[in-house]
């Protein structure tokens, strides 16, 4: 059965972003490039998506969903031409399967683990104290062994010396949205987040916040890949190289994100 792009009201989101000079006949070279993108990027690459087509005719249509289900989706023959995954090794396993085009992935972002907790009056100034303290009674993150940021979590309470000790107080997500929402929700008093998800355009500052150390865990690399399906696609060729410039980067620097 042939793969569908997800419809409005799916799990997965297809945004279409097309240039005003869309409306007028475009040159012969303007194309459409579809994008796999992860789900803690999904506003970030919104906002890069719409630069981009505003500078060039090119139109480019995002999806969002966790880098797993895409690379699931990549794997059965969805039609994307590019993925921005959550991790690095992802798109290297697709190079290596020949999925993805080999020499063109590069990490475009680096990801940020903040500790959090909806309750502005929480003090998070020492780590170590505010997750062992017995008013905490639930620490959210996402699944390890699924998520790259729950991985992360799990390395830096392993550096601060409190993973064997608030083992009975971990409740896990199985993506780093769902994490976000235990602890907003208040069913978790505190979780390890993607910064993106406290940082960024029109994002409300709001709880406690406390962004975590980069030397506690192995930084949070975020690679792109140039797909098969999207080696002669013009648009999906131009895009990433609009990815690699000041402006995208500039773009994910203000969501929360690394760049170098």
């Amino acid at each position: 059965m042939p793969f569908e792009l997800p419809r409005r009201g799916a799990a997965l989101v297809a945004i279409l972003l097309i240039p005003a000079t869309a409306l007028w006949p475009a040159s012969a070279a303007a194309e459409e490039a579809l994008l796999a993108v992860a789900a803690n990027f999904a506003g970030a690459a919104e906002s890069i998506a719409a630069a981009f087509a505003g500078e060039t005719e090119h139109a480019v249509r995002v999806t969002t969903g966790s880098t797993g289900k895409l690379y699931a989706q990549i794997s059965e023959g969805a039609p994307f031409d590019i993925l921005l995954s959550a991790d690095a090794k992802t798109p290297k396993r697709l190079e290596a399967e020949g999925l993805g085009l080999p020499g063109s992935r590069f990490t475009y972002a680096v990801g940020r683990l903040s500790l959090w907790s909806a309750d502005a009056d929480r003090d998070l100034a020492d780590p170590k104290a505010a997750l062992t303290d017995p008013d905490t009674l639930f620490i959210a993150i996402a699944n390890p062994e699924l998520a790259p940021y729950g991985a992360a979590a799990r390395e830096a309470m392993r550096a601060l010396g409190v993973w064997e000790a608030v083992q009975p107080k971990i409740v896990m997500g199985q993506n780093i949205g769902q994490t976000f929402s235990m602890v907003d929700s208040g069913a978790a008093q505190l979780g390890f987040i993607a910064t993106s998800a406290l940082q960024g355009p029109g994002i409300e500052q709001r709880g406690a916040r406390l962004d975590i150390r980069q030397e506690l865990f192995a930084p949070i690399e975020q690679d792109a890949i140039l797909l098969k399906m999207g080696e002669d696609n013009l648009a999906a060729i131009a895009f990433m190289e609009f990815l690699k410039g000041e402006k995208a980067r500039e773009i994910a620097r203000s969501f929360g994100y690394g760049t170098d």
